[in-house]
């Protein structure tokens, strides 16, 4: 072999080293595995039907204690293997959460989801539920249901794939449609950014701008993009939420919320996670910018 053509396959090997070693996959994270080591759990009560917000009482009129942190009481959250791939199978049994060890500002999160069949009360006649949570911070138990943290939520929801959600006293502006009388806040990626929750006057809430769901027993893809306040709610490819200027109302005022730790919610309906992974960006992603012009 002369000298010129062992530089060229010499050199052939370098690049496809280089390739392999700086491939856009290896900008993951994954967040999943057999033990969990990357989270943390909390549970709180088994809700039951008619709850109206106010702490959970015994049948002595006494107070009720939550379950509290990493208790994991009837094995509400497990990771079983699929085709040798961990999947975090969750309940439902407790209203609760797990959440990420680690905060994070910035990123691209992504993740799979499938439904269980099992409900509990009290939606047991009501779609199943659950929701990944971001920017999350403080002490679980600040919402209605006394389970999660203060943050902003994703929907997880049999046809509700990317509402929004205000939990705790949070804040943010989406592109939508307002709410006139008794209908919802719609989004529209067209639409002027308008105030949801804290002092909007509008409910906490926001209807994603269209169902991309995949069919029953298939996963569905969702994709969490945070830039500086920024976010995006995103469903097997399609962005069904536009959103920016996340915010909390504290004894100080109005503060930006751009952080904080992940939680995923049980929320008496069996759901499994799996491919769970996330990216550091350093600056909004190009593809997505036509949102915000």
């Amino acid at each position: 072999m002369n000298r010129h053509k062992r530089f060229s396959i010499t050199a052939m090997l370098l690049s496809a080293l280089m390739f392999t070693s700086f491939s856009p996959e290896d900008e993951w994270k994954k967040l999943l595995d057999k033990d969990l080591s990357k989270w943390e759990m909390y549970l709180s009560f088994k809700h039951q039907n008619n709850y109206d917000g106010s702490h959970p009482l015994d049948k002595n009129g006494e107070t009720i204690a939550p379950v509290g942190y990493n208790n994991n009481v009837n094995n509400v959250f497990s990771v079983i293997e699929e085709d040798g791939i961990p999947v975090l199978k969750i309940s439902g049994e407790y209203y609760g959460c797990v959440f990420t060890k680690e905060s994070f500002d910035n990123y691209h999160l992504k993740l799979k989801v499938k439904w269980g069949d099992k409900k509990w009360e009290p939606r047991k006649d009501k779609l199943l539920d659950s929701g990944l949570l971001y920017h999350s911070t403080g002490d679980a138990g600040v919402d209605y249901w006394r389970s999660w943290m203060l943050s902003q939520e994703f929907q997880i929801m049999e046809g509700h794939m990317g509402d929004y959600w205000a939990i705790g006293n949070t804040a943010t502006d989406v592109r939508a449609f307002p709410q006139e009388g008794m209908m919802n806040t719609v989004a529209g990626h067209e639409e002027p950014f308008i105030p949801i929750g804290g002092s909007s006057g509008r409910d906490a809430f926001c209807l994603r701008s269209a169902d991309y769901e995949s069919a029953p027993g298939e996963w569905t893809t969702l994709e969490l993009i945070c830039f500086n306040g920024k976010s995006l709610h995103i469903v097997n490819g399609k962005v069904v939420m536009v959103l920016q200027n996340s915010r909390m109302t504290t004894e100080d005022g109005t503060q930006p919320l751009e952080s904080g730790k992940i939680q995923i919610q049980s929320e008496a309906g069996e759901v499994y996670f799996k491919d769970i992974k996330i990216k550091q960006l350093n600056q909004f992603p190009a593809q997505w910018e036509k949102f915000y012009h």
